[in-house]
């Protein structure tokens, strides 16, 4: 696999994420609202900086935590992709690995936000986004200058009031479920050394041609 094609696709999916910054306000509000009142706001306010960013590497990373960290349960998500290994990991494991996975995402996000040719983001009109009280599938297509469209399903959960990430569809590739079975390959290729698996871990997907691990 490519790494350029991974921070590329990483790219979309978290400059995608970052639109629901403000969704933290209200767990009335409707989540494909909040996306696209958000979408050109934020965007437009990160390719502004581009030049500035590609200087301050630290700074990018810091914004993108402060961006991301809100409105994504990396808790549940990291206990998603362990799968069946959560119960048998020890709870600083399962924190450890939560950090880990979050810090990756964080830092490809960092390398490819500032070169990532996107032109438009669009959230189709009248989505039923509400699958259950609790939980929401919302739809974006981003747009590159290329011509290139990246279609971006997210699921949201409702908790403590508050409308949170737990999965990602890119381009048809599922992340959390690539995710889990990377680290499944990894658990057997480590004879289920998890420590070791947790220190080596560096996802690898290819969703720009519609492929990944799976």
């Amino acid at each position: 696999m490519h790494k350029a094609m991974v921070s590329r696709i990483l790219v979309v999916f978290m400059a995608c994420m970052g639109v629901l910054f403000s969704m933290n306000a209200s767990a009335a509000q409707d989540p494909e609202t909040i996306i696209r009142d958000n979408a050109k706001a934020l965007m437009s306010k990160l390719d502004k900086k581009q030049g500035y960013y590609q200087q301050h590497e630290d700074e990018l990373k810091q914004l993108v935590d402060e961006t991301v960290s809100p409105i994504v349960d990396f808790r549940y998500v990291g206990a998603s992709v362990m799968g069946k290994y959560f119960r048998a990991a020890s709870p600083e494991q399962r924190s450890r690995f939560a950090d880990v996975f979050k810090q990756t995402l964080i830092d490809t996000y960092a390398k490819g936000l500032v070169t990532f040719d996107y032109k438009t983001l669009s959230v189709p009109e009248n989505q039923n986004t509400q699958r259950y009280e609790d939980q929401a599938n919302v739809d974006m297509n981003v747009v590159s200058t290329k011509g290139k469209t990246y279609p971006v399903s997210y699921t949201l959960k409702q908790r403590d009031g508050q409308w949170k990430v737990v999965n990602v569809v890119v381009n048809g590739i599922n992340l959390g479920l690539t995710f889990r079975n990377q680290f499944d390959q990894a658990m057997r290729d480590n004879n289920r050394d998890i420590d070791r698996v947790i220190e080596q871990w560096s996802p690898d997907v290819d969703l720009e041609d519609g492929s990944g691990n799976e």
